[in-house]
């Protein structure tokens, strides 16, 4: 019982580690086109709210993309893992 406890919070650490993984470059990514175009506002006085929007959402979507195959791969392996030991658990 102890032993399935233990494999069980193995799982989820690596869950959440994975989890953190893939979607760090993608909000990073945000965080820094958003601090960018700040920057950008500031330096020349515009003030429009809307301005920040379509660049993030580009760079969001182009990082996606990008990074597509390796958050699939991650994903994949951490599924894996997930169901390799599905037996364990069910006993």
């Amino acid at each position: 019982m102890n032993l399935t406890a233990l494999s069980l919070s193995d799982i989820l650490t690596g869950a959440i580690w994975t989890m953190i993984s893939v979607t760090l470059p993608i909000l990073l990514t945000a965080m820094v086109i958003g601090l960018l175009i700040g920057i950008l506002q500031t330096a020349t006085s515009i003030q429009e709210q809307t301005l920040i929007f379509i660049p993030k959402i580009l760079a969001v979507f182009l990082c996606i993309v990008l990074l597509s195959p390796w958050i699939g791969q991650r994903m994949l392996v951490m599924t894996r893992e997930i169901l390799g030991q599905l037996e364990r658990f069910i006993q």
